[in-house]
């Protein structure tokens, strides 16, 4: 094999490794983990929330023992939410969404996060 072609199918599949890596459509959590436990009831502070990036959800509490789990790609580029304060923050272009509906509430996301329903067990959040 030359130079060239080794260098060319090299950077190829270089190019295909980030695409696959920054674009696309993430797994749904529904189905990937469904019944898994995706967090800690302990790291979900009342009136605020959590991200666990393994199950990719941001898990909420905007009410003592109120959980709700939303999808952790933001509607409008699909980074993943950073942090969850009084909102849930997308730091990448600056998009909120509420803790309690995840309906965007400061654009530029017009779309709500998608939803999913948890069950508590002591203290592990399940993805139902």
């Amino acid at each position: 094999m030359s130079r060239r072609r080794l260098l060319g199918t090299a950077g190829a599949a270089a190019t295909v490794t980030a695409v696959s890596a920054c674009g696309g459509e993430p797994p749904d959590p529904q189905e990937v983990r469904r019944g898994q436990v995706v967090g800690q009831t302990t790291d979900v502070p009342v009136g605020g929330g959590a991200v666990f990036s393994d199950s990719k959800l941001v898990v909420t509490q905007p009410q003592e023992g109120d959980f709700r789990a939303f999808s952790a790609a933001c509607t409008h580029g699909g980074c993943t939410v950073q942090e969850v304060t009084e909102v849930i923050g997308c730091l990448c272009h600056g998009s909120e969404f509420d803790v309690t509906t995840g309906e965007a509430v400061k654009g530029p996301a017009t779309e709500p996060l998608e939803g999913f329903t948890v069950t508590i067990d002591g203290t592990d959040i399940i993805l139902d």
